[in-house]
């Protein structure tokens, strides 16, 4: 079987062990169409013009009323001035306005360039000249630092959207009022109006622009919790393909609909959400921000089909007080990834939701999700699955590359039709990230022989005492594992002694204390000595990444800047 890619084709493995256990809907090869990404929107909308593509708080749009809405803006913006493979920013919460531009610009043969909104000016800065945006499109709330790059950037121009335009009353007249104060200190003179640039249909020979499959659709940053940005190039193809392997797995349908908590502008609820719903037609249900209570009062009244999310997520919704009374009912599959998920974790949800979690696993150089744990079939808890189809993945030894054995710990290269053309601009990471063909993602782990695949560590992760490796996963779960705790992380410091010492942070559960020695008594009674932490810290919260993740790399630095106050 040969697999076609933006990057040329490779042969399909004609069988592998997990093939066994895929779902029985599940086919180990695909068919991909080559078509442009916005087809996804407009195919569904001929096919199901009257049904409901987003739910933005109650309020709808058909999936006509959205791609007529992506045409107007689509023509609109290229009076703009933005032509084919300009790159435009996107700064939007999970709103029908992230849909209608998303598939807008790529009908004007633009290139999507999603952002975290909360991004600060420093990083926006970097992001604009880095990827040459001269356009940006953003809601009042973030008016102010991007206007401050005007003129330090190639920045030319902001349009804003109210979230208040696709909301019912009341909460339009509320949100409203705030965002027209909002535009009005910016200065209206710099700032296109979106709603406008919607009201003229297009003319009657307008047509989306024509694009190759195999070029730049999406342009993602990735990669900041471990360092500078890195520009990851997703073609059309890509995200087409990997829509198509999401849709086989989780057999999704028109009859579905799916809770959009994880923000689209990260690559997770950008394919396995938003994409893969408006592919499958189903309703997707918009929250801009996560709150354990307001997902699990949508849960109850929408009754949506999916609810994807990380593990930070369902921590949250495990300790919202009175959980047990939500009606959870109606999810038909609960996937879990962007983060390793512990077993108390899972345990703790399902107990208390009787809801089913599956983890899978994937990273934005090979567009979203890859594997995961079979829809029915057999959960291995700790594991992140088996292989999508046409996925071939393998461990290799993390010294020389060479193939490994099953059961055998090494990193985790996997090819499929799914993986990036390469970094923006960065020739030498992606030449150390693809080789061969096969994509190197610097995770550890190990595959059994059913063929599922575990996760024990990141590369960067890996903590080095006295010689020993030591894996924070590990850890990790013994923390998750303790009835006190609510959440925690393990971080490697550097110790002139040992090379690295281990350190945890701790939230403890609402009403319980503890002391560190307690913690360290409870890890020496669990753990080789060299694994045991030598200082546990409490905190009230962790930080985290705009999708819940804890940032390892952000108590390092907190760290690092500790030490050198001290010299």
């Amino acid at each position: 079987m040969v697999v076609h890619t933006a990057e040329g084709k490779f042969d399909a493995p004609e069988f592998r062990p997990w093939f066994q256990h895929y779902d029985p809907q599940v086919p180990p090869h695909l068919t991909y169409p080559s078509i442009p990404l916005y087809c996804l929107l407009d195919d569904t909308a001929a096919k199901t013009p009257t049904s409901p593509c987003t739910n933005f708080f109650g309020r709808r749009l058909t999936y006509q009323r959205v791609r007529e809405l992506s045409d107007r803006f689509a023509a609109s913006i290229c009076h703009l001035g933005v032509r084919k493979r300009d790159r435009v920013i996107l700064l939007l919460p999970n709103s029908p306005q992230f849909l209608i531009t998303y598939y807008g610009l790529l009908k004007a043969g633009a290139v999507v360039v999603p952002l975290n909104p909360l991004s600060v000016e420093r990083e926006l800065e970097f992001f604009l000249t880095d990827s040459g945006a001269q356009v940006v499109i953003t809601i009042p709330l973030f008016l102010d630092k991007v206007a401050s790059l005007k003129g330090k950037t190639p920045l030319r121009h902001i349009v804003c959207s109210r979230l208040a335009d696709f909301l019912s009353f009341p909460l339009n007249l509320i949100q409203g009022f705030r965002e027209w104060r909002l535009i009005r200190r910016v200065g209206r003179s710099d700032v296109v109006d979106f709603k406008e640039l919607l009201q003229q249909a297009p003319p009657p020979d307008w047509h989306p622009e024509s694009v190759s499959p195999d070029e730049l659709a999406v342009l993602i940053y990735s990669g900041g919790t471990t360092g500078v940005a890195k520009g990851i190039m997703l073609s059309q193809f890509n995200l087409v393909a990997n829509a198509h392997q999401i849709i086989a797995w989780a057999n999704l349908t028109d009859e579905q609909g799916v809770l959009a908590v994880i923000p689209f502008f990260h690559g997770f609820g950008m394919n396995v959400i938003m994409n893969s719903a408006v592919q499958a037609g189903g309703e997707i249900f918009l929250m801009p921000r996560f709150s354990a209570k307001a997902v699990a009062k949508a849960i109850q009244k929408y009754k949506p089909s999916f609810f994807i999310g990380v593990p930070a997520l369902f921590v949250q919704l495990s300790n919202l007080p009175g959980i047990e009374r939500y009606d959870f009912s109606s999810l038909k599959g609960t996937f879990v990834g962007a983060a390793p998920l512990t077993k108390a974790i899972k345990d703790e949800f399902e107990r208390k939701t009787g809801g089913r979690m599956i983890e899978g696993y994937g990273l934005t150089e090979s567009t979203t999700a890859i594997m995961a744990n079979p829809y029915h079939g057999m959960h291995k808890v700790g594991s992140i699955g088996i292989p999508f189809p046409d996925v071939d993945v393998k461990i290799v030894s993390i010294g020389d590359g060479h193939d490994l054995a099953p059961g055998e710990l090494g990193e985790i290269v996997l090819r499929s039709p799914s993986v990036m053309l390469g970094y923006y601009n960065n020739p030498e990471e992606t030449q150390k990230t693809i080789v061969d063909g096969w994509l190197y993602t610097g995770d550890i782990g190990y595959m059994d022989d059913e063929g599922y695949f575990y996760i024990t560590d990141r590369k960067k992760d890996l903590i080095i005492v006295g010689g020993f490796n030591v894996f924070p996963r590990e850890i990790d779960e013994l923390i998750y594992q303790h009835p006190k705790v609510k959440e925690g992380i393990t971080i490697g410091l550097p110790d002139l002694r040992k090379g690295e010492r281990i350190k945890v942070y701790i939230v403890l559960k609402e009403g319980e204390t503890a002391t560190p020695e307690e913690f360290i008594a409870y890890f020496k009674e669990r753990l080789t000595p060299y694994k045991v932490p030598s200082e546990v810290e409490f905190r009230s919260e962790l930080p985290k990444s705009m999708i819940g993740k804890i940032l390892r790399r952000a108590l390092r630095e907190e760290e690092s800047r500790k030490t050198k106050k001290t010299r």
